[in-house]
C-alpha cells in the first residue's frame, strides 16, 4: 500500500456469496481466510494502477484508476457487510480484529445500489487528477504545484505570495467543490449501510475505541501544547510585522495565510529567515550545505537509507532504486506530492516524490523512508495486520526519524565539519518549531472540518466558512484576500481532494516525540532532548523493530507500550523537547498581546 497518498488495503476487498444464517465461528474463520487470500491478489492490481496513474496522468490512466477504485470500493462495502454478520458471536481475538478492521478500514464506502461505486470512483478520480494537474501563477507565468510550493517558501513580496495563494486555490480548489458535495453525500450513505452515523463517525471508529472517545482524546492531546502554538504564533507574528509593516501584518490578531512560507500555511519552516534572528541562529543552512556537498536526489535518498541501515535494518531492495521516483519527469504529469508504497506487500518499496535540494525534502524523505521500513517490518502478518497499529504510528516513524539530524549527526555523515556553538540551540530548536509545532492546529482541523461535513453540521453552501472558521479558531490565520461560496480552499490541499484522513498527522506530531522520548531513554541519553540522535544505536534500533513487526495485529496500546512502556499517548514529551523554546518564545513575547 501506499503511504502519504494513502489507499487502505481496506479498499482492496472482493465479494463473497451471501452465509446462511446463523452463522458460527467456523464460518467467521473460513470468511477470513478466504478474504485474506482475495486482498493479496487484488492488492497488486490495485496498487500497480494506482503507481501508473500518479506517475503517469493521462485520460486513460485516471479511467484505469477510477475503474479499479470502483471494484475496490463495491468489494469493500460487501465484505464489510458480511463482518458485520458475526458481531453477535463470542469470538477468539484475533479474529475478532480481523473481523472489525474490514468494517471500518473503508475510507469511503460506496452503497451497494446499482452504480454507486462506480460514480463514487469517478468522482474521487476526477477530484484526484484535478489536484495533481493543478497550477496557479507567479507574475502571470504558470507554473506547476510542487514549483508553486517551493516558490512559497523562498518569495517574500507580498503582492506575488497573494499571486501564487489566490491562483492555487482558485484554479485548484474551486472546481471540485460540486464534485465533492456529491461524494459526501454517496460516501455517508454507505457509511449509514455499514451501522455508521456517517463517514467522519466510520473513520474514527478506526482507532481501538468509540468514535466520541476518540474525539476526546484529540482534544485533551491538543491542550497539552496548545500553549507552546500560542507563543509561537505571537512570536512569528511580531517577526512579520517587523518586516512587513503593519499595512501587510499587523501587530495583533491573526497572521495573514499567504505570508508563512506555505500554500495551506500548514508548516513554517520556509520562514526560518525571518523566525530565527541574531545570535539565536542556527550556526548552519542544511539547504546551503547539501548543494555545497553536491547532493542530489539520489545521494539524499541515499543518505536517509543509511539512518535505517545505522540502527541495524537491512539495506532497501534493488528494485526500489530501479521502480521509485524521486524528481519530477519532464515529459508528463504526475502527482508530487511525497508518498511511500508497498506495491506487493513483500518486498516492492518504492517513493514518489519530485524532490529539490533542500531542508524540507531532506527530512521529507526521511519520513517517507519510515513508511518503507514498517511496511518491510511486518510483512511476515497476516494480510489484515499488513499496517501500522494505528496510521499515526505509521506517520510517526520517519518524523522520530529526522528529529534525529541534529548537528551531531550532520557532523557524523560529513555535512558539517564541527558542532555548532550551544548558543545557536535556540535557533536550531525555532527550526524544529516552525514545522512541528506550527503543524499541529492544522493536523487538527482538516479532519474536525470533514467531520462536520460528514455530519450534516456543515452544508455545502458554508464549506467554506466552515473551513475559515476553524482555521481561524485553531490557528489564528486569516486568507489573504475575500472569500466567497464559490471557493472551495479545503479542496486546494491534496488530502482533502483525494480523500485521505488527515488526523493520523496531527497524531503523528504527537507520537513522534514520545517514541523519541523513549528511544532516547533506551540509548542511555543524559542531555537534553532536543540534542539526542540515535543515529548508529543498533540496541534501539531492535527495541523499535520488536514494535514495527507487530504490524496491526494488536490494539495500538499494546504497540506503544512495546517501545515506550506507557500504553496512552501523550503531548508531554514535545513540552520537555521545547521547553527551552518556550522559555525563550515567553521572553521575547513580554509586552505582546498574544492570541487573536
Amino acid at each position: 500500500m501506499k503511504f502519504g497518498l494513502c489507499v487502505t488495503t481496506a479498499l482492496c476487498l472482493f465479494s463473497l456469496p451471501v452465509l446462511a444464517a446463523p452463522v458460527t465461528q467456523a464460518d467467521a474463520e473460513k470468511f477470513v481466510a478466504s478474504a485474506e487470500k482475495e486482498l493479496a491478489g487484488f492488492n497488486d492490481y490495485a496498487q500497480k494502477t494506482s503507481w501508473v496513474n500518479d506517475t503517469f496522468i493521462t485520460d486513460d490512466t485516471d479511467w484505469l484508476a477510477s475503474k479499479v477504485a470502483a471494484e475496490g470500493t463495491l468489494m469493500g462495502v460487501r465484505m464489510a457487510k458480511e463482518a458485520a454478520k458475526f458481531d453477535g458471536l463470542n469470538l477468539p481475538p484475533v479474529l475478532r480484529r480481523k473481523l472489525t478492521i474490514l468494517k471500518v478500514g473503508l475510507t469511503l464506502a460506496a452503497p451497494s445500489r446499482a452504480g454507486a461505486a462506480e460514480e463514487l470512483a469517478d468522482i474521487s478520480t476526477r477530484m484526484g487528477s484535478i489536484y495533481g494537474k493543478g497550477k496557479a501563477t507567479l507574475d502571470g507565468k504558470v507554473l506547476a504545484g510542487n514549483d508553486i510550493e517551493d516558490k512559497m517558501r523562498t518569495v517574500r513580496d507580498p503582492k506575488q505570495l497573494t499571486e501564487m495563494w489566490q491562483s492555487w486555490h482558485t484554479n485548484v480548489g474551486r472546481p471540485m467543490k460540486t464534485d465533492y458535495a456529491r461524494m459526501v453525500t454517496i460516501a455517508n450513505e454507505g457509511a449509514r449501510e455499514l451501522g455508521f452515523k456517517d463517514t467522519g463517525a466510520m473513520w474514527r471508529s478506526n482507532y481501538d475505541m468509540d468514535p466520541d472517545a476518540f474525539a476526546a482524546e484529540i482534544d485533551r492531546l491538543w491542550a497539552q501544547v496548545n500553549p507552546l502554538y500560542k507563543q509561537l504564533h505571537c512570536y512569528m507574528r511580531g517577526r512579520l510585522n517587523a518586516k512587513y509593516g503593519d499595512a501587510v501584518q499587523a501587530k495583533t490578531g491573526p497572521i495573514r495565510a499567504d505570508l508563512l512560507g506555505n500554500m495551506w500555511a500548514q508548516e513554517w519552516g520556509g520562514l526560518k529567515d525571518i523566525g530565527i534572528q541574531g545570535e539565536s541562529g542556527r550556526g548552519y543552512d542544511l539547504t546551503s550545505l547539501l548543494k555545497d556537498k553536491n547532493y542530489d536526489a539520489l545521494k539524499m535518498v541515499k543518505t536517509g537509507e543509511g539512518f535505517f541501515t545505522s540502527l541495524g535494518f537491512k539495506p532497501l531492495p534493488e528494485t526500489f532504486w530501479q521502480r521509485s521516483q524521486f524528481t519530477k519527469p519532464a515529459d508528463r504529469e504526475v502527482v508530487c506530492h511525497a508518498s511511500a508504497w508497498d506495491l506487493d506487500n513483500k518486498d516492492d518499496l518504492r517513493i514518489k516524490m519530485c524532490i529539490k535540494v533542500n531542508d524540507t525534502d531532506f527530512v521529507t524523505i526521511h519520513h517517507e523512508l519510515g513508511h518503507n521500513f514498517y511496511q518491510r517490518a511486518y510483512k511476515a502478518q497476516d494480510n489484515l495486520h499488513l499496517s501500522g497499529a494505528n496510521d499515526g504510528f505509521h506517520e510517526a516513524i520517519g518524523d522520530m526519524i529526522a528529529l534525529s539530524v541534529t548537528p551531531d549527526y550532520l557532523v557524523k555523515i560529513g555535512l558539517l565539519d564541527k558542532v555548532p556553538s550551544t548558543k545557536n540551540d535556540t535557533g536550531l530548536l525555532m527550526a524544529q518549531a516552525l514545522d512541528k509545532i506550527a503543524f499541529l492546529p492544522f493536523g487538527l482541523l482538516v479532519d474536525k472540518w470533514r467531520w462536520q461535513v460528514f455530519s450534516g453540521t456543515v452544508a455545502p453552501e458554508n464549506y467554506n466558512d466552515a473551513w475559515w472558521k476553524l482555521r481561524l479558531q485553531y490557528q489564528g490565520i486569516v486568507p489573504p484576500v475575500a472569500r466567497n461560496a464559490l471557493d472551495f480552499d479545503p479542496g486546494a490541499k491534496n488530502h482533502v481532494a483525494t480523500s485521505v484522513p488527515y488526523m493520523r498527522y496531527f497524531l503523528a506530531r504527537i507520537l513522534q516525540f514520545q517514541f523519541q522520548q523513549a528511544a532516547c531513554k533506551a540509548a542511555g541519553w543524559k542531555g537534553p532532548l532536543y540534542q539526542c540522535s540515535i543515529y548508529g544505536n543498533k540496541a534501539v534500533g531492535a527495541k523499535l523493530n520488536a514494535m514495527l513487526e507487530m504490524g496491526a495485529s494488536k490494539p495500538w496500546p499494546d504497540a506503544l507500550e512495546t517501545f515506550t512502556g506507557s500504553r496512552k499517548m501523550d503531548g508531554s514529551a514535545i513540552i520537555a523537547y521545547f521547553q527551552p523554546l518556550m522559555t525563550y518564545l515567553k521572553e521575547q513575547n513580554q509586552g505582546q498581546t498574544c492570541g487573536w
